[in-house]
């Protein structure tokens, strides 16, 4: 390989092409392709003769090439890939500028190209790993290239491109601890017109980093020299301390005792199941991804949600705590019994229980704040003594020895076994001895625990728990079987009870030449403790291996307590404990979380009451080991393509039966405890769902809520239509949803948990769209229309004109079932005064939507509807520009948002006062959202259209800001059937039960309008009339042509009837209804093409002005109401 001797440091260095024959001549790539940054990935080399020009972590495009360890030292000396030259590709910028900052490295690692590899310690399974890239591969030398000076990717395609080839640091979470994030070039990059800047801020997908990303990104780069643990040091050996707890030397012969052989056995069995099926579980969990600190809690609210996550992770990092003084107080009670035995005590048996448990908890908190590697080789300190301890019982019982006899220790003996194979229960049931026995089979958490320090938790969590879980079980089941089969039942330790006769005598010790049948029906406690160090070859082991079994345990759980609880507090779900949560030192301790949990235990330590405690604490663990199956059925359930654990061994009816299983124990062990545990996790659960934390984890909840959505929205397919299960499917032609909130808040007011409403928006453009500002565009105010509590989609629509992207939302919009059957539109206010173009459109879409069979809503307001020129004046809201393409919303690896909020209340100061026509307008716009006081909804149901015009203002007279509004009805009739009239619609309303307060029969709607109104109307519609009279029919029919809304006299003529009904209708509107708080009333129909669209708008115009916040309502003429049930 040729190494390219370098320039003079005042000399730049001259651009070479490689001679090969896959590279295009320089003038072939644009020059947007160009770079002018330079890689030297050879030995280090004096500061002088380093070239000028960018660093590699300048380089616009960068990739790691990942090496194992043993290449590391090939690597050393030529850095470059295998087979290729090292020399960089060059090409020259034209006018000397650079793409800078285009493709960025966030948390670029502290090792730089040049620097010497990182050693690779692996030392038994504690892997130290010096900026690793990936925990379970040791530590690793970072080569960062350029895609468009290396040959790498000349050799791979031919040509130079700035299109990546796979890599794992495309995939890696903002400030991920393990490596650099690596940016992929945008699809705007890549696909976008040469002349076009992509985005202009120089970041892609908006991935600013936040000031704590930042902090994390800086913490993750020094962060060497970090302790790992393997899946032996970490998990086994953990696991087996914790479920070995003190219940094997005190109360394992007990149980035997009480249940017999087959009984004990089937116990062990019964605990190992529920143990196995949630270790299943937890390693499905934990192998579908990158699993952090937390342990439990993590596996949960990663899975399920941050409600059921955050309600368990403080319990469980509660029950952690107590567990501690549990353990410890055991350790105390063990050491004063033997205080009590050599005559020692210093005080009391409670108050010595005191002194040595603050003594001891605070000797292991020592042990715990010195660091993990000290506590690790503490616990395996003390697996040794556990399991020697174990050891020495199984080899006392192979050696009979006389003095023991008297103690019912006969070593293994068929007689034995066969008295004590079944049940002699004393006081106790199968249920309560089970529900003695399950609380040593827990502890099966203790690896997952302190999942942030393992080297590959995805590894060590599986292989760790379940052969922990295993061998513990097989050790249970031996220590049942080898002490029914060499101790008697009953014994009473004296030797007055040695009998030769045998008279009298039946059990298994007579033929040893015991009798205690003295002592049969008794409950030794005395001897019970005390069996285990009977049958050992060396007493005072037994005694070693309690201390140990208890010490170990507390030891797992005060580090398990404070790890759950530093990562709850980094979600930040509860207010005002995130001050728990800071980490010290190289391996980020939860130092006040020590404490935290130290301060805990000694407070239980010194109540000493822990009768009570112990079985809530049982029930705490079993509540997360139930959400745990829970989760594996609920992610299974869901059908998630992002649920694929590697871990393959596990089902999902099996994980729910695991779930109901760990509740049925809950209840078994402790039914007034499991009620308490339950009060308590629904408490939790309900105050964080209340709270809605801004996180996203893409939980299985919210892929089951897709996946039921996607079900039921098919199912709905298959349903025909039915008169009793309509609902207003509302078309709103809002625009931006923050312009017209007087015309959203109205529909919503009746499709609220009612019906479908779909805010649509045209964004007329002749201009080629552009889709990046609309994709943009639907995510901000989707959001905002969330943030405002409004139950709706946004739709927006690039078309030419507006009557063509409503056509396209008639046509389009919409899922299945849920599309929309009625048009609401805000009535247009400036008609008179805008282009009259605009108002063929307004009315075209009219005619639209009832070819399309939808029902037509018009809102008019006095003031108007549109706030959107209001800007800057008082408090108003305002959309920021976005440069970036919107891809999906990024969050940093705890899956909080960091994104700027897309729409937010502005409050300038000082405030610009408003002219009073705006101020009337923005508080016209806000009267929907306040509560309505005692008024009327005044219906003007003149035209049946199926009863749409009286289901809105049922619908929204039920709302409860409307509730103490009163519905009248006002219809037409003739003045000698008034009475009639009245009763007959009367009896329609009661038979759709709907509660009205009146019924107004209008006789005289169709006598003539007084001759104001005529002259206004006349005045109006004047400037739109074609006058054909005065013209030669060709002109005027050229000119009607031309503009098809001008009024023929013929049409005037024809419709004069029509036109006085509307004039006739304002005034009766505003005689009976001006006082109104809104007016629903029936919209009069024009028939295309013979109604010109001027005329029309002047009738909607003359009906409707001068009133109260007015609604013309007309439905498709398909029945919505029915009085059949």
């Amino acid at each position: 390989q040729h190494k390219t001797p370098l320039p003079p440091a005042n000399q730049s260095p001259k651009p070479r092409l490689l001679q090969t024959h896959e590279c295009q001549p320089v003038s072939a790539l644009p020059d947007q392709l160009m770079s002018h940054s330079l890689d030297h990935l050879s030995a280090p080399e004096p500061d002088a003769l380093k070239p000028a020009g960018p660093t590699p972590s300048q380089s616009r495009f960068q990739v790691d090439l990942v090496s194992e360890c043993a290449a590391e030292t090939a690597l050393a000396s030529d850095s470059s890939p295998p087979e290729y030259s090292a020399e960089p590709l060059r090409y020259p910028v034209s006018g000397g500028e650079e793409a800078k900052g285009r493709f960025r490295v966030v948390n670029f690692a502290a090792s730089s190209p040049d620097s010497a590899p990182a050693d690779c310690a692996q030392n038994g399974d504690t892997v130290m790993s010096e900026g690793s890239l990936h925990s379970s591969s040791g530590g690793q030398q970072h080569h960062h290239y350029d895609t468009h000076t290396n040959t790498y990717y000349l050799r791979t395609f031919g040509h130079n491109t700035i299109d990546a080839v796979p890599n794992i640091d495309f995939y890696r979470q903002t400030a991920a601890p393990l490596g650099e994030k690596l940016i992929r070039p945008t699809l705007s990059e890549l696909h976008d017109e040469l002349d076009k800047e992509p985005f202009e801020d120089g970041f892609a997908n908006g991935e600013e980093l936040t000031p704590a990303e930042e902090a994390a990104a800086k913490e993750a780069s020094e962060s060497k020299g970090v302790v790992k643990f393997g899946w032996i040091k970490g998990v086994l050996v953990r696991c087996m301390l914790n479920i070995w707890g003190v219940m094997l030397f005190i109360r394992m012969t007990w149980i035997v005792g009480q249940a017999g052989i087959a009984y004990s056995c089937i116990i062990v069995v019964m605990a190992t199941v529920v143990t196995t099926i949630t270790g299943c579980s937890t390693s499905a969990i934990a192998t579908n991804g990158f699993v952090r600190g937390g342990g439990a809690y993590y596996l949960i609210s990663r899975s399920l949600g941050p409600e059921f996550g955050g309600s368990i992770g403080l319990i469980f990092a509660f029950a952690n705590a107590v567990a501690v003084a549990m353990y410890v107080v055991g350790f105390a009670e063990t050491v004063v019994e033997l205080l009590i035995n050599s005559g020692a005590l210093m005080l009391d048996e409670i108050n010595d229980v005191r002194i040595i448990g603050t003594i001891t908890v605070i000797l292991l908190l020592g042990v715990s704040v010195a660091g993990m590697e000290w506590e690790a080789k503490a616990q395996i300190f003390l697996l040794f003594i556990l399991v020697t301890a174990i050891f020495n019982y199984f080899i006392g019982t192979f050696i009979p020895v006389e003095s023991k006899e008297k103690f019912g220790f006969f070593s293994y003996d068929a007689g034995i076994l066969a008295d004590n194979f079944g049940p002699d229960f004393r006081g106790e049931t199968f249920f309560s001895v089970f529900s003695i026995f399950f609380p040593a089979a827990t502890g099966i958490l203790a690896g997952a625990n302190i999942s942030g320090d393992l080297a590959d938790p995805q590894m060590a969590i599986p292989k760790g728990t379940l052969l922990a879980i295993l061998i513990t079980g097989l050790v249970y089941v031996g220590v049942a079987i080898s002490a029914g089969a060499c101790i008697v039942r009953d014994a009473t330790g004296m030797e007055s009870n040695v009998t030769l006769s045998g008279l009298n005598c039946t059990d298994a010790a007579c033929k040893f030449g015991y009798d205690f049948t003295s002592c049969c029906g008794c409950v030794s406690e005395c001897l019970v403790l005390q069996v285990m160090s009977v049958v050992s070859g060396f007493g005072p082991l037994i005694t070693a291996g309690i201390f140990s079994a208890t010490l170990s345990s507390a030891l797992a759980s005060l580090v398990s307590a404070p790890k759950v609880f530093q990562a709850l507090c980094k979600d930040n779900i509860y207010p005002g404990i995130a001050v728990f949560g800071k980490g010290y030192g190289k391996n980020n301790e939860p130092l006040r979380g020590y404490f935290l949990t130290f301060g805990i235990a000694l407070a239980f330590i010194l109540i000493a009451e822990l009768n009570i405690i112990a079985p809530i604490i049982s029930n705490f663990f079993l509540a997360s080991y139930a959400l745990i199956n829970f989760s594996v059925f609920h992610a299974s359930l869901a059908n998630s393509p992002g649920w694929r654990p590697s871990f393959k061994y596990y089902n999902m009816w099996v994980s729910l039966a695991g779930a109901i299983l760990c509740c049925v124990v809950m209840f078994i062990i402790n039914w007034w405890a499991a009620l308490l545990t339950n009060v308590i996790v629904l408490s939790l659960y309900i105050y964080v769902s209340y709270k809605k934390p801004d996180v996203n984890w893409g939980s299985s909840t919210q892929a089951l809520t897709y996946h039921q959505a996607l079900t039921h929205s098919l199912q709905l397919c298959g349903v025909a239509d039915h008169i009793k299960t309509y609902r207003p499917q509302c078309l709103v032609m809002t625009g931006a949803p923050n312009s017209r909130p007087a015309l959203l808040h109205l529909v919503h007011a009746f499709t609220k948990n009612v019906g479908l409403m779909l805010c649509g928006h045209v964004r007329a453009s002749s201009r080629r769209p552009n889709f990046k500002e609309l994709n943009s565009d639907m995510l901000r105010y989707q959001r905002w229309l969330l943030n405002n509590s409004s139950k709706a989609f946004y739709t927006p629509v690039v078309a030419e004109d507006l009557r063509q992207g409503t056509q396209y939302l008639l046509q389009a919009a919409g899922l299945g079932r849920l599309r929309p059957n009625t048009l609401v539109l805000g009535f247009k206010n400036d008609w008179r005064i805008g282009d009259i173009k605009d108002v063929e459109t307004y009315i075209n879409l009219m005619h639209d939507a009832f070819d399309f069979q939808y029902g037509v809503v018009i809102l008019r307001l006095r003031e108007g509807l549109d706030i959107s020129h209001i800007q800057g004046q008082g408090t108003v809201l305002y959309t920021e520009p976005l440069h970036q393409p919107v891809s999906f919303k990024q969050y940093d690896e705890d899956g909080k948002a960091h994104t700027r909020p897309l729409l937010k209340k502005e409050k300038r100061s000082p405030t610009l006062p408003l002219n009073v026509a705006d101020q009337r307008l923005l508080d016209a716009s806000q009267q929907f959202q306040q509560k309505q006081g005692k008024g009327t909804i005044d219906v003007w149901w003149l035209f049946d259209d199926g009863g749409l015009t009286l289901l809105i203002p049922y619908l929204i007279a039920n709302k409860k800001k409307w509730k103490d509004c009163k519905i009248r009805v006002f219809i037409g009739g003739k003045i000698n059937r008034i009475d009639h009239d009245r009763r007959a619609m009367a009896t329609l309303l009661s038979k759709f039960r709907i509660d009205f307060s009146d019924i107004t029969v209008l006789g005289d709607i169709n006598t003539k309008p007084k001759s104001e109104g005529l002259t206004e109307f006349a005045q109006m519609i004047e400037p739109y009339k074609l006058r054909e009279d005065d013209m030669e029919q060709e002109a005027a029919e050229k000119l009607k042509s031309e503009e098809p809304w001008r009024i023929t006299d013929n049409e005037l003529e024809l419709y004069r009837a029509k036109s006085n009904r509307q004039i006739r209708l304002n005034e009766l509107l505003k005689e009976h209804s001006s006082t109104a708080n809104l007016i629903v009333m029936s919209m009069p129909l024009a028939r295309k093409g013979a109604v010109s669209s001027v005329l029309y708008m002047a009738w909607l115009d003359t009906i409707s002005k001068d009133l109260p916040p007015i609604l013309l309502v007309r439905g498709n003429h398909q029945s919505v109401l029915t009085f059949y049930s």
